[in-house]
């Protein structure tokens, strides 16, 4: 390629991340048979699904209790109705959720269960049943341990402190198809150590979501995501204008939902060096017992939900932390110690104002005491704690808060086998855009768990050639390795204007938390788009100081890639009549205020489900990417008589698409 060698290691497949849906990928693959694979991921310690939780995490199965009678196909249409989500994977994602549940139950994951050996679950939003369950705040953490611990049982190799910079790919008859990575060594200290070649038949992507393209984000500082490397490489973007955001805490990144707001703290702003302390809720509300209804509902309804936001909805609240903090430069606090001032008598709290379903809640939770951090105390002490151990103390300081972005529901486009337009590449997890508009609170741990099993079950009966020698990777590919490489040497040797890539990273961000997350309009992201643009013509032609630098650049370029697409995706959606939906929401200056006291910015129509059975998609290209439009893929038909089951699973005609079979077999793109 360019006289040098560079590091190669050949593997039939490798898996992205090392997060809970890399892990099952990992050991599906293993316990299919397939031991040829290894995962390769920038830190075991660094992903989302170990970092984060909530107040009660959930994980969103179908009902394993008594007393509610569910099945497969009302779960799926549960799902189905979320609004732009495929049938066919709501189907999967409901037929294999008691299976990936009880696999994570039989490795040692504590979920609860009763005497009689039933996994009791409840309601969570967007859910007609009781199929959530969760074993604490820190679920999706004892998953990726538990996982972990089946990986070394195994002894799966892990090749940590790799970060991927490049999908090598090969031009077929009709696309293209992964063929490998190229990949940083992000512990290396000169350029001759840098770079390492994965040499793969295929690639289970479980990079995350794109958490680095935000400021204000609950993700963790460690997690970016890798959605651009793979929009470069050719794979299709999914519903990228729908993502989740809500309060957090942003010192300590927390999900700032279900106990942490029913004891209806206090909301305070000050200026940015603390002084001119103040409530900012009470004015908008019109009557103090509307005002703590809608802090209680924060706990049930955390996401902001631009239909929430009217009639005093609990997303109203949302709004005017955004107009605070936004609009008016100041800074945003809980206060646990105080309750707010408008239900407080004589040092007493007034339960007298509450809704008598907060008030009922709060009764059965033993939770009526005086201050909003004695009812956290007596219920959920672990809730304090967890601040605690983070440096916070939540008996002596206010807790400073954000809307953040907190989940991607949008990602790149897939089969029912999880398997992307560039084929032997499968995005699983948060990358992989399965979830619609209005996902069930839980359904992506589950969602991470069953694309894992079903992309690991394919490569095992179908996609089992040897991977690429070095000359082959060479002659396919090398043009791809040496341009990626090349982009590095550049900005190494140019030091007559060099970045600062702390601050380009954070111009990045404070662009998309300000014009792409839940507030948006078509002129900011225009004003966005030519931000982008710009930003990317900057470091496209600027230096680094260092080859240490080289992993911070890499990333740089491809979440400006993924700001661009992100950005594209939704001034297309707005320019095709796209109104306020799932966790946005759009200016339309024919609409109207969720109070007449809000500035014109918060003027907006309700998306009429107009679009519901679209999905947009979107392939990526420098200057203008390619955007359309389809509709969703209906929920497949019945495929359960057993004889023809049985002859169709024995003939093992599910692996081969639309070639033969019946029922739902005939109905797959």
């Amino acid at each position: 390629m360019d006289g040098k060698d560079y590091l190669l290691h050949r593997i039939q497949t490798i898996i992205i991340g090392s997060g809970a849906a890399g892990l099952n990928a990992a050991v599906s693959l293993y316990k299919e048979g397939q031991q040829d694979i290894a995962i390769v991921t920038e830190g075991k310690m660094m992903g989302t699904s170990r970092n984060t939780g909530s107040d009660k995490q959930t994980y969103y199965k179908m009902t394993t209790c008594s007393g509610e009678a569910d099945s497969v196909r009302q779960m799926a249409q549960t799902l189905f109705d979320g609004e732009a989500m495929d049938g066919d994977l709501a189907l999967v994602e409901a037929a294999l959720s008691v299976r990936g549940f009880f696999h994570l139950v039989d490795i040692g994951v504590p979920f609860p269960c009763n005497g009689a050996g039933e996994y009791i679950g409840y309601k969570t939003d967007h859910d007609p049943f009781r199929r959530g369950t969760s074993a604490g705040p820190l679920t999706s953490r004892f998953m990726t341990e538990a996982l972990w611990h089946e990986v070394e049982r195994y002894s799966i190799p892990v090749f940590d402190g790799y970060q991927v910079i490049e999908i090598l790919t090969e031009k077929t008859g009709d696309g293209k198809r992964a063929r490998g990575v190229l990949a940083v060594d992000v512990r290396a200290s000169g350029p001759g150590q840098v770079y390492a070649v994965f040499s793969a038949e295929n690639i289970v992507y479980a990079t995350g979501g794109e958490a680095g393209m935000y400021e204000t984000s609950v993700y963790p500082v460690s997690q970016t995501g890798g959605l651009g490397t793979a929009l470069r490489a050719g794979a299709k973007g999914k519903n990228l204008t729908e993502s989740q955001f809500g309060i957090a805490s942003t010192r300590f990144r927390w999900n700032l939902s279900g106990t942490y707001q029913q004891v209806i703290p206090r909301y305070v702003s000050t200026e940015q060096d603390g002084s001119g302390e103040r409530e900012f809720l009470d004015g908008y509300f019109d009557c103090p017992e509307h005002m703590l209804y809608a802090i209680f509902l924060k706990g049930y309804q955390w996401p902001f939900d631009p239909r929430k936001t009217r009639d005093h909805g609990s997303s109203l609240i949302d709004i005017l932390v955004y107009q605070e903090m936004t609009l008016k430069g100041r800074r945003v606090f809980l206060d646990y110690r105080k309750n707010p001032s408008c239900s407080e008598k004589d040092g007493r709290f007034q339960t007298a104002l509450l809704h008598p379903e907060a008030y009922g809640y709060l009764e059965s939770s033993g939770g009526l005491q005086d201050t909003p951090i004695k009812r956290l105390e007596h219920m959920n002490p672990a809730a304090i704690e967890l601040y605690r151990s983070h440096g916070i103390n939540l008996h002596e300081e206010k807790l400073e808060i954000a809307v953040c972005a907190q989940h991607n529901n949008g990602g790149l486009s897939g089969n029912w086998w999880w398997e992307s337009n560039l084929k032997h590449f499968f995005p699983v997890g948060e990358v992989n855009g399965s979830h619609g508009v209005y996902r069930p609170g839980g359904s992506a741990l589950n969602s991470g768990q069953v694309g894992s099993m079903r992309a690991a079950a394919y490569i095992a009966h179908c996609y089992q050639e040897k991977p690429l020698s070095g000359e082959g990777i060479r002659e396919l590919c090398g043009g791809q390795i040496l341009a990626a490489i090349k982009f590095g040497a550049r900005a190494l040797a140019k030091q007559d204007a060099v970045l600062d890539l702390r601050e380009e990273r954070k111009a990045l961000g404070m662009r998309m938390s300000r014009y792409g997350a839940h507030i948006r309009s078509y002129e900011g992201i225009r004003t966005a788009l030519m931000e982008n643009r710009i930003q990317r013509q900057r470091i496209e032609t600027s230096g680094i100081n260092s080859p240490s630098d080289l992993k911070h650049y890499y990333r740089l370029r491809d979440l400006l890639v993924s700001q661009k697409a992100y950005l594209e995706a939704m001034e297309d959606y707005i320019a095709h009549g796209g109104k306020s939906r799932g966790s946005y929401l759009i200016y339309d200056e024919h609409g109207d205020k969720p109070s007449e006291k809000l500035p014109e910015c918060f003027r907006s129509l309700l998306e009429q489900h107009g679009m519901s059975g679209l999905i947009q998609e979107l392939e990526y290209y420098q200057d203008t990417s390619r955007i359309s439009w389809r509709d969703v893929r209906p929920i497949p038909e019945d495929d359960c008589w057993f004889e023809a089951v049985w002859k169709r699973y024995r003939e093992g005609e599910y692996f081969k698409g639309n070639k033969a079979g019946a029922g739902y077999l005939q109905k797959q793109p």
